[in-house]
């Protein structure tokens, strides 16, 4: 027996997760080097050297009952300290420790913002394509969450129609650039724009809207591209982020909120997240992490981004060359391929070529398929040969 709200919920579990464990049932019956499995965005490359030279030492050096111990909800205040001086080394803000709640993974930060300031009822505004677990961060506060369409030309937001689209219910926008599924950074004109959008509805309904900044791919950005840093544009602007992808560490669930003080009502907000912290049953973020984050927080990963670009460079040059249609991803690890039929049908077919990849339907954009190009490079070149099998069943090669 479970709850109603559940009911859904379960029936509408993460197609991508069922992938993944569909991956793991065809390795175990053709062997790992004979499955192209693109279906999770868990990095192939290994966490820098720093990151476990940081472990032994805090292990060997620290005080275990401190290492392992209760701290504020908000974290380590050196470690927060630490993050806001690289957020100002980086890009010119002026943060400190008070501006940082550390939190268990980008989606545990989205849960406890929510949690602080949405109520039952209001609209959280995302943009299509979008990480499907959005709907159920707003489920879990009792919202609805509106989608804007997508403009699959560019995959830049629809600024028109997402103007048409707040409310007087509005309460948040949540943007994830570098997106996910899409591998597109939003432009310094989307964002201006968008900021420009959100200050007249803000004054014509007389209600703050936050600006939701989800940023886990931050650093994975390619050709020189810059990622705006949305905290510049817009004051009623809240950034979530995670070192799961930039420092390789997804299963340790790390990351942190940025309140910064231009936010109304900031200081009560603050105070909300910590309090929200406790009662999601988080308590604080993994404490033995935090330390490591506090000696990891500049750690060079230029080698893991030029890792993911090789891969990114030889799987788009081989899908174009195979006629499928595809925008060029300018960051993150993951790469959206126009379907030549639908997309759930597309990807059910994949299978019989043991190719993995998820339906772009899973990020409401259907026809779409989704390719997580976070895996080997042994990987994307030996896929491309079955993905010619793939390419010829539908006609698309000459």
């Amino acid at each position: 027996m479970i709850s109603d709200k559940m009911i859904d919920l379960v029936n509408n579990s993460s197609v991508i997760r069922a992938m993944f464990e569909e991956g793991k049932r065809l390795a175990g019956i053709y062997g790992a080097e004979n499955v192209y499995d693109f279906s999770l965005g868990n990095p192939n490359v290994p966490a820098p050297a720093q990151v476990n030279e940081a472990i032994k030492a805090l292990v060997d050096e620290e005080e275990s009952t401190v290492l392992h111990g209760y701290m504020s909800n908000s974290g380590y205040e050196d470690v927060r300290a630490a993050v806001a001086s690289s957020l100002n080394r980086r890009f010119g803000t002026d943060f400190d420790e008070t501006n940082i709640i550390m939190t268990v993974g980008a989606a545990g930060g989205i849960n406890v913002i929510f949690k602080a300031v949405v109520n039952a009822g209001d609209e959280i505004i995302a943009f299509a394509p979008y990480f499907g677990e959005y709907r159920s961060y707003a489920a879990n506060v009792d919202a609805k969450l509106v989608v804007v369409p997508p403009d699959t030309a560019t995959f830049q937001p629809d600024l028109d129609t997402f103007e048409k689209m707040i409310t007087p219910k509005t309460k948040a926008v949540i943007v994830n650039t570098p997106n996910n599924p899409t591998g597109v950074v939003y432009s310094e004109d989307t964002i201006k724009k968008m900021a420009e959008i959100l200050e007249r509805k803000q004054k014509e309904y007389d209600r703050v809207i936050i600006l939701f900044s989800d940023e886990p791919y931050r650093e994975l950005a390619y050709d020189g591209v810059e990622v705006p840093y949305l905290t510049k544009y817009y004051d009623n602007t809240v950034v979530g982020y995670s070192y799961s992808k930039s420092l390789s560490l997804p299963g340790e669930r790390i990351g942190y909120l940025v309140i910064p003080d231009a936010l109304d009502d900031s200081a009560t907000i603050k105070t909300a997240c910590n309090v929200a912290t406790r009662i999601l049953g988080f308590v604080n973020a993994p404490s033995l992490m935090q330390k490591v984050i506090g000696r990891c927080v500049d750690v060079d990963v230029s080698e893991n981004i030029a890792a993911y670009n090789r891969n990114r460079e030889t799987l788009y040059e081989g899908l174009l060359e195979l006629g499928f249609e595809c925008i060029k991803p300018e960051g993150a690890f993951y790469m959206f391929v126009k379907t030549p039929v639908d997309d759930k049908e597309f990807c059910e077919r994949a299978k019989k070529y043991n190719i993995l990849i998820v339906p772009g339907s899973t990020f409401a954009c259907p026809g779409f398929a989704r390719i997580a190009y976070c895996v080997s490079y042994d990987t994307i070149t030996n896929s491309l040969p079955q993905f010619k099998k793939l390419a010829e069943e539908f006609g698309l090669t000459d």
